[in-house]
């Protein structure tokens, strides 16, 4: 299980030394997957726990204006990726305007070196950190060389027509409704995942009862009707590991606007109680943008070709028990 040390010190409990691996890892995408992966062989080769440094919250909702929610995987949800690479201990340092000034060279004396006690860090080409900006793979190596630990830099790993995976990459696809390309950016299917809410029970007079999950911190993609697969977590599962294929709407509900945007997932084939419960909502196809209807008929004839629409897609899409993406 892996062990999150917050606010690293030195006198915190945990193995030392350690290879860590550097990096706000928004998404765990291939590219954050090939760098912990090299991490990961340089903890087997010298018998030392894998670890990771990220920072909560993300450097770009503290250094720039406030805007629209742009987060892939939200702190636990990027836990458990990280957890399923094999990291053991997850350092996550608070991060605002007062850290954002501390210096390249106290971020490796007091952090790196006196707070976690690292034997080997693993950084991308791009890697930057402290006042400025002033910290990069080079300012490594040199303080590596005076404070005795390794320095590995991992260069950009490259995917479709070989461009580097990009989490400013994959928002930019969701946004575009483009989900499946964001997954082969991703490695599996971007999701949200959250705690059913009681919403106003419209689905459920309509004849296709709904799952409604809060949008909270997520990027919001492009709003519309989606093909999904949606799983549950933990030991209130309700779905007992396996996937369930559903349609979902996610946006503003324009026929009958609400406060905020909200993701409604209808699910197929299941009569169950979810309130309360954690789902986990993989958006599989975009099939067609919101839009307001004049009345019931009109929308539940839609929501059933919506249904049909996405049954069919998930039905030559493989799941997660197929071999699929997961």
């Amino acid at each position: 299980m892996i062990q999150v040390i917050r606010h690293p010190g030195p006198g915190a409990d945990h193995p030392r030394p350690s290879v860590l691996a550097i990096g706000n890892f928004d998404g765990v995408h291939l590219g954050h997957r090939a760098l912990i992966a090299e991490a990961r062989t340089h903890a087997l080769a010298q018998g030392l726990p894998l670890a990771v440094l990220t920072f909560e919250p993300h450097p770009k909702s503290v250094l720039e204006p406030p805007g629209e929610p742009f987060r892939l995987t939200p702190f636990r949800v990027k836990e458990r990726e990280l957890e399923g690479l094999g990291v053991e201990l997850l350092f996550v340092r608070h991060f605002d305007r007062q850290f954002a000034e501390r210096s390249a060279e106290a971020f490796i004396e007091e952090i790196l070196v006196g707070a976690i006690g690292v034997r080997v860090v693993v950084v991308g080409y791009d890697c930057t950190f402290g006042k400025s900006r002033r910290g990069n793979p080079a300012f490594l190596r040199a303080a590596g060389a005076q404070y005795g630990f390794d320095v590995a830099v991992v260069e950009p790993v490259r995917g479709a027509r070989k461009l580097p995976y990009s989490s400013t990459r994959i928002r930019e696809l969701l946004q575009s409704g483009k989900p499946a390309e964001a997954a082969a950016q991703l490695g599996r299917w971007w999701e949200i995942d959250g705690r059913v809410a009681v919403g106003e029970r419209r689905g459920h007079k309509l004849g296709f009862p709904t799952a409604n999950l809060d949008l909270d911190c997520y990027l919001r993609p492009r709003f519309g009707v989606y093909a999904v697969r949606v799983k549950g977590e933990g030991a209130d599962d309700p779905f007992g590991g396996r996937s369930v294929g559903g349609v979902a709407n996610l946006g503003l509900r324009p026929t009958w606007p609400g406060t905020g945007p909200l993701l409604e997932a209808h699910l197929f084939d299941l009569d169950l109680d979810l309130y309360g419960r954690h789902l986990r909502v993989k958006l599989i196809e975009y099939l067609r943008p919101e839009r307001k209807f004049s009345g019931l008929e009109p929308l539940r004839a839609q929501i059933r070709e919506d249904a049909l629409r996405a049954r069919a897609i998930l039905a030559k899409t493989p799941s997660l028990e197929e071999g699929g993406l997961r």
